[in-house]
């Protein structure tokens, strides 16, 4: 038992230990190349988000030789070889956002925050009331807001659900339609 311990122990730190002269090495060209494919690999990104992931790594790593890499060089070749397509991107997570009950001003929000361009989020994003109806709906449905809701909705309670679907992105019109359907 205690040989086995010993192994896994040693194992352990040997692998800490290569963790950590990894993390420490600098960065040149090539690595950055390298670290660019891993991400793109395995996420959806924009270029923004991609570009301050590799400054943030050439930041925590530093950068090795005389020609620095240059991280913006680097996401250009990944958008020219299609790996990062933020009109793509910015379509699945707005389609994503607005399936899960969120309103525009929220799924415009997130594509800002994710570096998406205004002209491209206007484009992505249209303003039809029976889209909004159906999002703030199905919002109202999974948070059980409204007339969803498990136990009656008094005064007080009613403004505490038009407030959370306000926080969701929601018009104020849109939230009225669908937590007072009976009020249109």
């Amino acid at each position: 038992m205690v040989a086995i311990l010993v192994r896994v122990w040693h194992k352990f730190v040997i692998m800490v230990q290569h963790r950590r002269h990894k993390a420490n090495t600098p960065l040149d060209a090539a690595s950055l190349d390298a670290l660019a494919i891993g991400y793109v690999g395995r996420y959806a990104t924009t270029r923004k988000k991609l570009v301050d992931y590799l400054v943030r790594k050439m930041r925590e790593r530093g950068v090795a030789g005389e020609t620095s890499a240059d991280p913006e060089a680097v996401a250009d070749r990944m958008v020219d070889r299609g790996y990062v397509d933020d009109e793509a991107f910015a379509l699945n997570k707005s389609a994503n956002l607005m399936a899960r009950g969120y309103g525009a001003m929220r799924v415009r929000s997130a594509l800002g925050h994710a570096g998406i361009n205004r002209e491209l989020v206007d484009s992505v994003i249209t303003d039809d009331p029976e889209a909004a109806i159906v999002s703030a709906t199905a919002y109202a449905r999974r948070k059980r807001l409204g007339p969803f809701a498990t136990m009656t909705t008094d005064a007080a309670l009613l403004r505490k659900h038009m407030a959370t679907m306000l926080r969701a992105g929601h018009d104020f019109a849109t939230v009225k339609a669908v937590l007072e359907p009976d009020r249109r």
